[in-house]
């Protein structure tokens, strides 16, 4: 497989990275998971709003060359080089460059890109439960992707333990804020709702784009805290990220609204 390091197109195995690599050490960095459709970035100027907000928040000197067109270029010719086919999952790795130990030699930065063929997402109804193991830790990290995941992978481990298609999570106070892999959405009356950012879920991509779609389209949007009880009284509650939304059609075995009209219309108007 062919990789993208800081600009240089290289095979996998000539990738050497220093044991005091901060990525590693420290997980000092973040990553995007971006789909390439037919050679085009889905929601790429999203994808840019969390990259500036993550480099912001970790106080890192992003290169100039990702938010250039030449980068996109970049991107579509790797996907080629490795056979992806129309549809190829990305992935964007930036860490800090430099050694040190808490303390920062630098802020530059080192990045990688990965480019892979990506499955065509499910999109059948799923079920899921509440995770009972760990929740989410609101901080100002939890709005983007870093390399340090325990929460996921543990609440993955339970869902697998659990034999259910996903689980949700919940913040400390026991209030609603993601899924496993992705946002979580819900929609009665023309209004759409989603977690706060304040529950700790993350910021993402297709939340972004999500929401801009609906209050272009005159609905209603309510970010908040909300217990589960409320996903009782959905006309329809569903997942979302980068590669797609999935209706979810029973939380802990009791069914929710399933409105596929809706769905399906979102869906169309956002690309899908």
């Amino acid at each position: 497989m062919f990789l993208l390091y800081k600009g240089q197109t290289i095979l996998e195995e000539e990738l050497r990275l220093p044991l005091t690599n901060r990525a590693f050490q420290y997980n000092d960095g973040f990553f995007e998971t971006i789909i390439l459709k037919e050679g085009k970035i889905r929601f790429w100027p999203e994808h840019l709003e969390r990259i500036k907000e993550a480099g912001e928040v970790l106080g890192l000197e992003l290169p100039a060359l990702l938010f250039s067109d030449q980068f996109s270029k970049m991107v579509q010719k790797l996907a080629q080089e490795n056979n992806t086919g129309a549809l190829a999952r990305v992935k964007l790795k930036i860490w800090r460059a430099g050694e040190g130990l808490y303390s920062p030699q630098t802020d530059e930065t080192n990045w990688l890109v990965t480019a892979q063929a990506a499955t065509v997402p499910a999109t059948t109804p799923f079920k899921v439960g509440i995770c009972q193991k760990v929740r989410t830790i609101p901080s100002p990290f939890s709005s983007f992707k870093g390399f340090n995941s325990p929460v996921y992978v543990m609440a993955s481990r339970e869902k697998v333990y659990r034999s259910l298609d996903d689980l949700l999570l919940l913040d400390p106070a026991g209030n609603l804020a993601e899924l496993t892999f992705s946002n979580l959405f819900w929609i009665k009356d023309q209004t759409l709702f989603t977690p706060a950012l304040e529950t700790g879920c993350l910021n993402g991509v297709l939340r972004r784009r999500l929401l801009r779609w609906a209050i272009q389209n005159n609905w209603e949007v309510k970010e908040d805290q909300f217990k589960p009880e409320v996903l009782k009284s959905a006309e329809l509650v569903f997942a979302g990220n980068v590669t797609g939304l999935r209706m979810i059609e029973a939380v802990e075995g009791e069914r929710t609204g399933t409105s596929f009209s809706v769905l399906n219309r979102i869906q169309e108007e956002l690309g899908f």
